[in-house]
This record gives C-alpha cells, sequence and structure tokens, in this order.
C-alpha cells in the first residue's frame, strides 16, 4: 500500500508520462530558475528530480525576480521519440522545450506569443495532425471558464490557424483550467480542475471528434475527506493496463502537494479516487495498492554538502542564475557572493541571487554551517525562508563588527511582484569566525532561528514567524549572501553543509 500525499511538497500543477517502465512528472515554478523541475520514478509514489527542463529563460525580465510571472503549469508529452515540454509564460506565450534524453539538455523554443494564454498541452492526432489545449488566466485577460484548441505544425514550431473555444463553463465550472488532452477508446478526453485551486474539482470533457462538442462530468471532488480542491493533474497507465491520476491538493503554506489516485472508467467516463461516500463522485483515497511493486523507493535530495562540481537539482534561484552568484570551487562548501542590487533596495525579496528549496516536509529542522568573509559593511551571509512574510538569519558585518542579524520582511502586494518592507527584528554581536544557523519549521506553521558557536549547544533569537507562502507557491527554504546595505563588496559567505530532517513529531 502508498500513502496519500505522496509528495509533501510544492511541486503544483503536476503533469506526468509513461514511457516504458519509466514515469515522469513536471511542476511549474513560477519565477524559480532554472525552472520547470523533471522528476523520475519506477513506481509512481517514490520520486527523484534529474533535470530542470528551463535552464534560464530567454527574456530580460528574468534576470530579476518576477514573483507571479514565470514558468506557470506545464504539461508533458513523449512523441516520436522525443519529449516535449509545453510551459506557458503568462506574459510572453507558450514556451516549447524538447530533449530526445531526459537527463540531457532541453532546447527551448517559442511556439507562439500570447498574454495570458496559460497550461498548454499538446496532442498528437491519428490522422498527423497536432493541436494545443489552452486556458486563460484571469489576472492577464479578464476570463478563467474557457478552454481553447488550436492547430500546430506536429514538430511544435508554430500555430496553424486560430484557436477555438471548446468549453465554455462560465456557469458549470468556474475557474476552469489546467487543460490535459488524451484519446482513448475512440473518445477525446480533457481532463481539467474547475472551482478554483482551494475548493475546486476535477472535471472531465469528452467527444468523439477533436473539436467537440464536448459533454461535461465532475469524475472527483473532496465530498467526505479533508482534501480540499483535489484537481489539476495528469492521468497515466502502468505496463498491466490500470489507470492512475496524479494531482495537487493546495495546503496553503508549503503550496500544493502531491497525491495519487486510482482511475478506471464507467459507462465510458472516468473516474478517479473511491466514492466513499455514496454520491456517485470520485473522492481522493487516503491510501491504496502500490501502482508498481518492488521499485528503487527514490528520494528527494534535501541535505546538501556542496561537493559536487554542479550546484544540487534540488536549488533554484530568484531569477535566470549567473555565474557570479555563487562558486564551487571553495574547499569549504559553496561560496555566496555578498552581492548587491543595482537596481533597486536590496532586500530578499527582491534578490535574483537567492538560492532557494521547496520544504519536503510539513516541519522540518535546517542546519547551516556558515563562514563570513567580509570585505565591507553590510556583507552578510543567511539562512531563512521565503513567502510573504519572511525572515532570514545571517552572520552580518556592521560598523560596530560583526554580529548575528535577524530581519523580518512583508510583502505588501501579495497578488503580484509588490512592493516589500523589512525590519531588524533582532541582533546579538558574534566574533566567532563560523556558526551554525537553524531553522525550525513546526507543524503549528511557525518557525523560529536559532545559532550556535559549536552545533551542540543553540541559543533562540528572535520571536516565531508566522509561515506564509509565496506568489504561486508554497513558502520556500533559502540561503542568501548580499551586502545589505547595498553596496558594492567582494566579499562572500561560505556554506559548508545544510542538514535537513523532517520532523514526525
Amino acid at each position: 500500500m502508498y500513502q496519500n500525499p505522496i509528495l509533501y511538497a510544492d511541486y503544483s500543477d503536476p503533469d506526468v508520462v509513461r514511457v516504458g517502465e519509466d514515469y515522469y512528472m513536471v511542476a511549474s515554478s513560477f519565477t524559480y530558475l532554472p525552472g520547470i523541475p523533471l522528476l523520475h520514478s519506477k513506481d509512481l509514489v517514490h520520486w527523484e528530480i534529474i533535470n530542470h527542463c528551463v535552464p534560464a529563460l530567454p527574456f530580460e525580465k528574468y534576470n530579476r525576480p518576477s514573483h507571479g510571472s514565470g514558468t506557470w503549469a506545464p504539461s508533458i508529452r513523449y512523441h516520436d521519440g522525443m519529449f516535449y515540454v509545453f510551459v506557458p509564460l503568462v506574459d510572453e506565450g507558450i514556451l516549447v522545450a524538447r530533449s530526445a534524453d531526459p537527463y540531457g539538455r532541453f532546447e527551448l523554443n517559442m511556439l507562439c506569443s500570447s498574454k495570458g494564454w496559460i497550461d498548454s498541452c499538446p496532442f498528437w492526432d491519428e490522422d498527423g495532425k497536432a493541436y494545443m489545449v489552452f486556458a486563460y488566466a484571469n489576472s492577464r485577460c479578464g476570463m478563467k471558464h474557457r478552454l481553447a484548441l488550436v492547430e500546430m505544425d506536429p514538430l511544435c514550431n508554430c500555430l496553424i490557424g486560430e484557436p477555438k473555444v471548446i468549453f465554455d463553463g462560465k456557469q458549470i465550472a468556474p475557474t476552469t483550467e489546467g487543460p490535459k488532452m488524451y484519446k482513448y477508446n475512440g473518445y477525446y478526453y480533457i481532463l481539467m480542475p474547475s472551482g478554483g485551486v482551494a475548493t475546486g474539482w476535477q472535471s472531465a470533457l469528452r467527444s468523439r471528434h477533436v473539436e467537440g462538442p464536448y459533454e461535461y462530468k465532475i469524475v472527483m471532488h473532496q465530498g467526505c475527506t479533508k482534501v480540499n480542491g483535489p484537481h489539476q493533474g495528469g492521468w497515466v497507465d502502468t505496463p498491466d493496463g490500470r489507470h492512475w491520476f496524479i494531482h495537487f491538493q493546495d495546503v496553503i503554506e508549503l503550496g500544493r502537494i502531491i497525491h495519487l489516485q486510482p482511475l478506471c472508467f464507467i459507462n465510458d467516463w472516468p473516474f478517479i479516487g473511491s466514492d466513499l461516500d455514496g454520491d456517485g463522485i470520485g473522492e481522493p483515497v487516503a491510501e491504496w495498492d502500490m501502482p508498481v511493486e518492488n521499485q528503487p523507493a527514490y528520494e528527494i535530495a534535501q541535505s546538501d554538502t556542496f561537493n559536487s562540481e554542479k550546484l544540487g537539482l534540488q536549488w533554484q534561484w530568484q531569477a535566470n542564475p549567473r555565474e557570479s552568484f555563487y562558486s564551487l570551487k571553495s574547499p569549504n562548501g559553496i561560496r555566496l557572493n555578498c552581492l548587491h542590487n543595482d537596481a533597486r533596495e536590496n532586500l530578499l525579496w527582491y534578490a535574483p541571487n537567492v538560492m532557494t528549496q521547496i520544504p519536503q516536509h510539513p516541519a522540518l529542522t535546517a542546519v547551516a554551517k556558515v563562514h563570513l568573509e567580509y570585505k565591507e559593511t553590510g556583507d552578510m551571509a543567511s539562512l531563512g525562508m521565503v513567502g510573504h512574510t519572511y525572515a532570514y538569519l545571517g552572520l552580518k558585518k556592521t560598523e560596530e563588527g560583526q554580529g548575528l542579524a535577524l530581519y523580518i520582511g512583508s510583502v505588501l502586494d501579495k497578488e503580484f511582484d509588490g512592493k516589500a518592507e523589512e525590519r531588524l527584528a533582532a541582533f546579538c554581536p558574534y566574533d566567532g569566525e563560523t556558526v551554525y544557523l537553524r531553522m525550525e519549521l513546526c507543524k503549528e506553521k511557525t518557525y523560529q532561528f536559532s545559532w550556535s558557536c559549536d552545533g551542540i549547544r543553540y541559543h533562540l533569537i528572535g520571536e516565531p514567524v508566522a509561515l506564509e507562502r509565496a506568489t504561486w507557491t508554497g513558502a520556500k527554504l533559502c540561503l542568501w549572501g548580499c551586502n545589505r546595505d547595498n553596496i558594492v563588496s567582494e566579499g562572500y559567505g561560505e556554506f559548508e553543509f545544510i542538514h535537513i530532517e523532517g520532523k514526525y513529531s
């Protein structure tokens, strides 16, 4: 048996495909880059990160944090020996990433320029024609209840003709988005979430013709369970002919966590989960039989000793990566340069060089061993959490000497890339060369910092901070080197390791 969620981590808007006996899953990243993590599994339950489909975005805008923009809900398909990942950039258009090798580099091309087209999914029909189904972002084009279909060339280089609206859910399925298109037993199916992220449900469309007309049906909802808004995901089969559905649940502060449901067909309609309350609609299951047994129990990397030639795949930056952000050539771990911000105030929310990681547990302890090689007043090396309320503790050089500084930040416009404010919440002098920084995240959705000079005895600093999500994502753990006074500096922080352990009680 397996238990849900299979991943208590913010791999939002998941889509999945099977190639032989291997399963591949992608998820959205928004401003965090490299973007669109590519995960691999042998059993649909245990996953590892093997790649990112978008190393960087080819627009100057993304050289700075663009919270709320960037890579939205992707889709992944395998066609004629090639992996295709469709990546909607809500402000620029539809980006296509392709590779014959899921472990290799993905080539990028813009399929089209379009503002507000989101959640795009390719489909190749049996007659050789290719299509893209997509939704619309209300924040960009004023509607969130329509799905459209447009023909494209089979190599996904350009569109052919104009989009046609194939579903309008204004009355029966508001906030319809995330469409995924399939063909099975003579029907075209579109699986899609409706009703909104937090409280919605999973819908399905079916038709005998690719352009419709389509029939509509609700195929999974929360029902009597505690799994709110169970929707948006991908349908996949196993070699033995069984069907499965991977989807997310929004837990707010830590984002959209991943569940796996059994799927079957009743009267040529998909039925997802189990009818737990007898209403004829599937509800998400808490546990079920393993899809595939006796396979590698992969895990997603969290802790890091930074002794590799490449940065671990669990890390993403708050903007397009640059070589100036860091170095792995130091014998003392990763070196994060104490950079200034040449565009605005040097606050964490504005900084492209914040190195982030998706938490993998509802409660955890993170410990980083840090050394600050300061060159200018304001140089700082810190551990923190990114969110609309955020905090970071670091070793900082001040005019009076070196000390431990705890900053708390607030984002004022939470829907978009809004203004942030920060305040110094606590400070204590510290004249040691190295410090252990610890952050403890509790299930009560608060976190608190402490420090130690020896890694054994820790001292609390400041008050607990309320955990809060970021823009379209859950809160993220982070490491950051900066000059907090926004002075050009050649200083740097060295992080010998970060140890992350989940807490289960």
